[in-house]
């Protein structure tokens, strides 16, 4: 997909919050508005439809930056890689699945995101191991856990903790947190003057569905996760590893990690992960046909 016009993010403050104000204006998609759109790109590709598809989830890539903030580097760069891996999505997108395209969207937001950080970031080595990825992407979050939100060097104790739970050296753990001391947070107020009650992520928080809708999401988010759960019984051990670690991960495996373990080439991974998803998808289609028999009966009774 060609980069479309977009609102642009000026630098500084002012011009965050310029476009911050800007997104907001788009409005966001029902359902069955969503799916309609990505069926006529998918099949006709509509660029219109594109254009609306991915205007109307900017709010989520300036979310997902947001939480990028403590890697020093400029806020609207950041939000335009989200953008990038946005439309990647966008393109990439089954809207017959059966999934929304925020869920979908927001892996490929987010390695866009991180893949610019590591390039980025000349004082981490950060070609070497997946320890050292997650130490990285993840030392915040797990200070957080243990409370250790304090700035400056970290407790014996909490080093040992972040250590064991991440699986990392502690010298690394201590070194990482030097590197990546001078944090920002959601919380922080829209400048340096206020009060505290216009925040950053006042400027991102969607307006919520109601009750009902709510309840009726969980129930099919509920619904999906068991048809994935049944539908996952038709891979065997090696194929079940691979689909996980690729399609279900938080950080996704690289091809080349699991190659190393199953002791096979790296088109051969490839092959595998395409298999077992074939696979997955034709069972969870089965499963959903089968959940359907007995609301279409009711219905048939009913009538």
């Amino acid at each position: 997909m060609a980069r479309m016009s977009l609102p642009a993010i000026a630098s500084g403050e002012a011009g965050l919050s310029h476009y911050l104000a800007e997104i907001r204006k788009f409005p966001m998609l029902a359902p069955d508005e969503e799916y309609m759109l990505a069926k006529a790109y998918k099949e006709h590709g509509d660029r219109d439809a594109a254009h609306r598809l991915v205007t109307s989830h900017l709010r989520l890539v300036a979310k997902i930056a947001m939480g990028y903030r403590g890697y020093g580097l400029p806020i609207g760069e950041v939000i335009s890689e989200g953008n990038v891996g946005l439309m990647q999505a966008v393109k990439r997108f089954e809207p017959e699945k059966g999934f929304r395209l925020a869920t979908y969207a927001m892996w490929w937001i987010k390695a866009s995101i991180q893949e610019y950080i590591l390039r980025s970031w000349s004082l981490v080595k950060m070609g070497t191991t997946a320890n050292q990825k997650r130490l990285f992407f993840n030392l915040r979050k797990v200070k957080g856990q243990i409370s250790a939100i304090d700035d400056g060097d970290l407790r014996p104790d909490q080093v040992k903790a972040i250590s064991e739970k991440l699986g990392v050296p502690e010298e690394d753990v201590i070194s990482m947190n030097r590197r990546l001391s001078g944090d920002s947070s959601l919380n922080a107020p829209l400048r340096a003057d206020a009060d505290g009650s216009g925040q950053w992520q006042d400027w991102l928080v969607d307006d919520s569905p109601d009750q009902e809708e709510r309840m009726a999401e969980n129930e099919e988010a509920d619904n999906r996760r068991q048809l994935l759960r049944n539908a996952m019984d038709v891979l065997n051990e090696r194929e079940r590893r691979i689909f996980e670690a690729r399609r279900l991960a938080e950080d996704p495996i690289t091809l080349e990690d699991l190659s190393a373990e199953f002791g096979v080439s790296r088109e051969r991974v490839r092959q595998i992960e395409v298999r077992a998803f074939e696979k997955v998808q034709k069972a969870v289609k089965k499963g959903a046909k089968e959940l359907e028999k007995p609301r279409a009966q009711l219905e048939a009774a009913a009538g």
